[in-house]
């Protein structure tokens, strides 16, 4: 297969076929505002002073009678004695184009209703609440204008809550005891919870899905969610080391608080509303973003057959780097990630990060000659910057390091922030760590790098803005298999983060292990079949997509051709099928041929599937080649029992997807002719 060229249009094709449709901005006083299909109806409404809104959706509750506004430190509430003054109110709508995505085109289209609202004694401040209505769920964010008696101020948390009107069960993952969102998802009953972080996804008695997330985090502490009097769930917001929340200094605005609604898991994942409610590309020119596969020097760090720092095992070698180089050159893979090539991980790095150089390179890795040697080959290379949590080290020495990348033609970097603590003191998530990850991500779009954010802050659609910034990981992914002693991921979780932490955007999972032994650790291993590892790289989305495993591994594997033909950048993404916790049948259209792709995964039961066929043009033949499960494969005993095969089928068809305990199914469907 040619190596997959990628469709990335100018800013002014970015946004496309836009129309307005704008009501008139007098100023009037409505209090409600409804969805454009006029299913969702959100109201607010002050009562005894107290800023409330509700929502309901087809007649049925959404959302319970529910708070808004601030606590502020050395002042009095916002929120607790106000009155609604006046109002705006519009529709929009307009279709725009994403450079990469899991859809090339995306719909935006709402209605909006903007609120004016004063205290009505006392300093008399002023702030508005902005709502947007979509088919599919709601956002809302406060504005703080410029005033006299508010200037600079400290939040101490939002009295914004969600208030459910049953006892929802919820799949989620605690807000401060794991590192990093690295953990595997609970599912209860709401009133059961942990303070958890967002995504938080549930399942409402009426079988409908909703999910609760927030928008354009920006200058601004991620906000968690506790659950009080058995279905309220009340917004927690990140501190500073201070205790502090959020610093702010008028004008200001929050991130939008989102809730998504879905009839099916898999509406879920087709929602944009997340991305609709981010700024438009800032990026004049993005034709040198570029999504990609990637191998890496990375799993054999993993596995102990090589190390991060020098020694006679160090793994970032001019010779191991052009060994992967050439791979990659072969197999149309676009890139090769090198970890450990700098100096700094020499000793105890988590404890004392600052010792990390990023633009001096260990002796017996030529950076020179090796991303010299790359550009012959045509691949790219991705450089890796762990900062051991110590990201005033990092900020410090940005512009040396991405001056450097941009002299040698490095234009992707991954970055890594393994410690508790941010500089010793500040969680990932607050308004500290916030601020940290978008001057990464500005400072490497002046660059033209590209970004893979570890131990990030949680997605929030700044892609959207920035599209540079490709993946996050933000979840427990592939290399918990390596070394984590409770055994590895069970077969189920990769049912289940689609439709939770996939929500927030995409996700470096690092798909691709084949090699199902671990010599270290004999009990943890990777608890997929080989079919499944493929079917991963189109359920489970990312832009920039690895190649996991050692490429020894690779050679002369029948399954690695699918890894090698497998788009990651999509004309069209569907989940024809899904139950979370289960199993997931997803299918998408390569954007830059007439080919699709289906990946179907399952937890560790067997199953037996239907895959209807009528997305496929209706008047044409197809190729299907088919990776599934072998008649004795399992998880368990026998990973590695793989079939392929090849048949002619239509739109009309129908298939049945046989997958094996922890099993999955990867096909392509090419046009015959």
């Amino acid at each position: 297969m040619h190596r997959m060229k990628t469709f990335i249009t100018s800013l002014a094709g970015i946004l496309i076929f836009c129309f307005y449709a704008c009501e008139s901005r007098s100023l009037t006083v409505q209090n409600r505002v409804s969805s454009p299909d006029g299913e969702i109806i959100l109201t607010v409404k002050t009562q005894k002073g107290q800023l409330y809104y509700a929502a309901e959706r087809k007649g049925r509750a959404l959302v319970g009678q529910s708070k808004l506004g601030f606590r502020f430190q050395g002042m009095p509430d916002l929120g607790n004695n106000v009155e609604i003054t006046g109002s705006e109110s519009r529709s929009f709508n307009e279709t725009w184009e994403q450079p990469w995505g899991e859809r090339r085109l995306v719909e935006n289209k709402y209605d909006e209703l903007i609120l004016y609202l004063q205290e009505k004694i006392g300093l008399r401040r002023r702030f508005n609440l902005v709502i947007r209505v979509f088919n599919d769920g709601f956002g809302f964010r406060y504005e703080i204008p410029e005033q006299t008696h508010l200037d600079s101020f400290k939040i101490m948390n939002e009295m914004t809550e969600f208030v459910m009107p049953e006892i929802h069960n919820a799949w989620w993952i605690p807000a401060y005891k794991d590192r990093f969102y690295e953990s595997l998802f609970r599912h209860t009953a709401i009133n059961q919870m942990d303070t958890v972080c967002t995504p938080l996804t549930m399942e409402r008695t009426d079988g409908s899905y909703i999910a609760i997330h927030e928008a354009n985090l920006t200058d601004y502490a991620a906000m968690n969610l506790y659950c009080v009097d058995s279905s309220k769930l009340t917004c927690d917001l990140t501190p500073w080391s201070s205790g502090v929340k959020v610093y702010g200094k008028t004008p200001f605005v929050t991130p939008w608080r989102v809730l998504i609604v879905a009839d099916k898991p898999g509406d879920l994942i087709s929602s944009y509303l997340i991305l609709n409610l981010n700024e438009p590309c800032k990026i004049p020119d993005v034709s040198w973003i570029k999504p990609g596969k990637y191998i890496g020097i990375w799993w054999g760090m993993h596995q102990g057959f090589y190390t991060w720092s020098q020694g006679p095992r160090h793994g970032a070698t001019t010779a191991n780097t052009k060994k992967y180089i050439d791979f990659a050159a072969a197999h149309q893979l676009d890139g090769v990630l090198v970890e450990g090539w700098n100096r700094g991980w020499d000793g105890d790095w988590t404890q004392n990060g600052d010792s990390f150089s990023f633009t001096e390179s260990y002796p017996d890795f030529d950076m020179e000659e090796i991303t010299r040697y790359a550009k012959e080959k045509n691949v790219g290379m991705i450089g890796h910057h762990e900062t051991g949590g110590a990201v005033t080290n990092y900020e410090n020495q940005l512009e040396a390091a991405y001056s450097l990348y941009q002299r040698l033609g490095v234009n992707a970097v991954k970055t890594g922030y393994v410690n508790t603590l941010l500089d010793g003191k500040e969680m990932h998530k607050s308004q500290y760590g916030v601020r940290h990850y978008r001057k990464v991500v500005e400072t490497a779009a002046r660059y033209h790098i590209m970004v893979d954010i570890h131990e990030p802050v949680m997605p929030t659609g700044i892609q959207r803005t920035y599209p540079n910034l490709m993946t996050q990981e933000g979840v427990r992914g592939q290399e918990w298999d390596a070394w984590s002693t409770d055994g590895g991921n069970p077969p189920d979780h990769t049912t289940i983060i689609p439709f939770t932490r996939g929500l927030a955007g995409p996700m470096d999972f690092t798909p691709g292990t084949f090699n199902f032994s671990n010599h270290l650790l004999p009990q943890t291993r990777v608890r997929t079949t080989l079919a499944k590892q493929l079917a991963l790289y189109v359920v489970l989305y990312s832009p920039l997509q690895m190649a996991s495993d050692l490429i020894e591994n690779y050679r002369n594997n029948k399954a690695f051709e699918f890894i090698m033909m497998v788009p990651v950048n999509w004309e069209e993404s569907r989940v024809l099928d899904a139950r979370i916790g289960d199993y997931v049948i997803t299918a998408r259209k390569d954007r830059n041929s007439e080919d699709w792709y289906v990946g179907a995964i399952t937890d560790d039961s067997p199953r037996e599937l239907t895959l209807c066929l009528s997305f496929l043009l209706y008047d044409k033949t197809y190729l299907a080649q088919i990776f599934k499960d072998g008649n004795d494969a399992s998880w368990e005993k026998n990973p590695v029992d793989l079939t392929y095969n090849e048949i002619k089928v239509n739109s009309s068809d129908k298939l049945t997807l046989t997958l094996a305990s922890g099993g999955g199914q990867a096909i392509r469907f090419t046009p015959a002719d």
